[in-house]
């Protein structure tokens, strides 16, 4: 638990306030009518606590990115899209022999 101290005493004592925070381990936090304002914590307390929120916020963007490729990949393409394509395969069947552009041939004749 952090000690709290109110500003008007952190003022006074601040000198005394940051060894107990160097040297003793300790947290205080500086409250103004009971309500807390600020902390203060050592610097290595503060370097691990925002190595600890920039990995939060990459655990979150990798989060998101793992969401928008699942839900990319549920997504199946429009109804009956495939369906249409198979039928249009159907009806093209194999080509005859001979020239390319038949339906010109049998224009002609």
């Amino acid at each position: 638990m952090a000690y709290e101290i109110p500003v008007t005493q952190a003022r006074a004592e601040l000198a005394e306030l940051i060894n107990r925070v160097v040297y003793g381990g300790e947290r205080v936090v500086v409250t103004r009518h009971g309500k807390p304002l600020v902390a203060l914590v050592s610097a290595a307390d503060l370097q691990r606590l925002e190595g600890d929120e920039a990995a939060a916020r990459e655990a979150a963007a990798e989060e998101q990115v793992i969401s928008s490729v699942s839900s990319f990949r549920s997504v199946s393409s429009a109804p009956g899209e495939r369906h249409r394509f198979g039928i249009a395969a159907e009806h093209r069947g194999p080509e005859r022999g001979g020239s390319q552009d038949r339906g010109s041939e049998d224009r002609d004749r």
